[in-house]
């Protein structure tokens, strides 16, 4: 086992094993559209994965901001009760 994979855990101390990166490179590609979609899915190394998750993890935000944006301008073309109904269906 390599030193690098090898280091503890900011959290406890303990230590992560091969396996266990496997497994959770393994469950990232899964939750991966671009990989899991596509025939390299069971090819894509680690790296692939990871720079995988930044790409989705950074649309998902933009996507995030942009529904945010969305919702702002909306809310503020409405009448204040049904701004008041929106609103309170998003707290719940």
């Amino acid at each position: 086992m390599s030193s690098r994979r090898s280091r503890s855990r900011q959290s406890g101390g303990a230590r992560i094993s091969d396996d266990q990166i496997n497994d959770l490179v393994s469950k990232l590609q899964q939750l991966l559209p671009e990989i899991r979609n596509s025939r390299r899915s069971d090819k894509a190394s680690a790296a692939t994965v990871l720079q995988e998750t930044c790409n989705y993890i950074r649309s998902l935000h933009r996507e995030v901001d942009d529904l945010s944006e969305r919702l702002s301008e909306l809310l503020a073309t409405t009448d204040s009760a049904q701004a008041a109904v929106i609103r309170s269906l998003l707290s719940q």
